[in-house]
């Protein structure tokens, strides 16, 4: 999930980088998620801290868009916006699954939020480097490289096919979401003496109860 202030997506980069993946070795079962209701207002849901297993696993493609999906999607909203943060994946509130909802406009603007199933980034260009929070690595701003501009497809919660280019904040979002779901942080894209710095100051935190 990105983090408001400094671009919290719990998010530029050098040449030209072409991606294409492999959705063969992605295709299991879809975990079922936890029923959300949404006809009740809820509190939000719990948002996972870095150290939590289930964000470093590979998140499984979502099968079949049934009301479980769509309602894990609109629990994850709220979350969003009561954070408050852009950007959340739905391994970052404990669910497995291949899911991200962004909106730059924290709950603003209605026609702002963009939930995407099955987010696959098809090409990238251009490089960026730029400041990024995280909600699952609370108190942290850290430099992250990303492309500039980015193709993406994926599936909207109505079963449309979505196919279009993002460039500036919109795309670092959805990268920023997209690593969630291989199981990436912003951690990870630090040099690794920084990375072990990072471990140990969290590791200390948690000893202490701050984490």
């Amino acid at each position: 999930m990105l983090l408001r202030s400094f671009v919290l997506f719990g998010f530029s980069t050098s040449n030209f980088e072409h991606r294409t993946s492999n959705l063969v070795s992605w295709i299991i079962d879809t975990p079922s998620p936890t029923q959300y209701n949404t006809f009740v207002e809820a509190e939000s849901l719990k948002i996972c801290k870095y150290g939590e297993s289930v964000l470093k696993e590979k998140a499984a493609l979502v099968r079949d868009l049934n009301q479980g999906i769509i309602d894990l999607a609109a629990a994850m909203a709220q979350t969003l916006h009561q954070a408050p943060g852009i950007g959340l994946a739905a391994p970052q509130v404990g669910e497995s699954l291949r899911l991200i909802t962004v909106d730059l406009s924290v709950g603003e603007n209605p026609d702002e939020l963009l939930v995407i199933v099955n987010p696959l980034i098809l090409e990238a260009e251009g490089h960026e480097t730029s400041e990024e929070g995280c909600l699952s690595v609370p108190g942290y701003s850290l430099p992250v490289k990303r492309s500039a501009r980015i193709l993406l497809q994926g599936t909207l919660l109505d079963g449309r096919e979505l196919r279009a280019e993002f460039d500036g904040l919109k795309a670092r979002v959805l990268q920023h979401e997209i690593d969630h779901l291989d199981g990436v942080l912003i951690v990870d894209r630090q040099s690794s003496l920084k990375r072990t710095l990072i471990r140990k100051e969290i590791s200390h935190k948690r000893k202490s109860g701050e984490w």
